[in-house]
């Protein structure tokens, strides 16, 4: 449960940082924005190394159950991954779906966290989505009070195209490969 608690901390305190303009221009000015990119780039990914390694940890520890949800669920939760994988694949990608969504990347963060505390019961699972999910909120209200600039459509569908192939190719790759060969959980078949 620590080294989960301690990702967590490292991952969300660096976006927490990032979403606080001031306490971010003022680390630019100090550090330079390559070496600030850069240490936020190893932080992030020690956060998510240290999070994942906590959370097998302590799931494989016992599942620590605290409610036993419905198949209906989960069932309900590899639907909304096409849309999670569609609005991820969209915020790299000029299109009509990011410009409706916004910041499309966290739209796909809530709706990914809300999805995995629909399917999963256990304590790990509700604190590491539980807490994913408060940030990507979080970090939506920042943006919309900063006035982060929305993307304009782009003129064709083109990129529309791509967010859709490229999301449901990626869907493919975390249902059929990553979610039951790295994360261990075969979500389908």
């Amino acid at each position: 449960m620590v080294v989960m608690l301690v990702g967590l901390v490292v991952f969300l305190g660096v976006h927490l940082i990032a979403s606080l303009r001031g306490v971010r221009a003022r680390l630019i000015a100090a550090l330079g924005e390559g070496q600030y990119k850069g240490f936020f780039s190893l932080l992030s990914v020690a956060g998510v190394g240290l999070t994942a390694y906590g959370f097998a940890l302590w799931r494989a520890a016992g599942p620590a159950l605290i409610w036993d949800p419905p198949m209906a669920l989960r069932h309900l939760v590899l639907l909304l991954m096409v849309f999670v994988t569609i609005a991820a694949v969209a915020a790299y990608v000029p299109s009509h779906i990011r410009t409706v969504l916004k910041h499309p990347l966290l739209a796909a963060v809530k709706l990914w966290a809300l999805g995995h505390l629909l399917a999963n019961g256990d304590a790990a699972s509700m604190v590491l989505f539980g807490s994913v999910l408060v940030w990507a909120v979080f970090a939506r209200i920042m943006a919309k009070r900063r006035g982060a600039p929305v993307p304009p459509a782009p003129a064709g569908y083109g990129g529309d195209v791509i967010a859709v192939v490229g999301g449901l190719v990626l869907y493919g790759v975390l249902a059929f490969w990553f979610h039951p060969h790295i994360i261990g959980v075969p979500v389908i078949g």
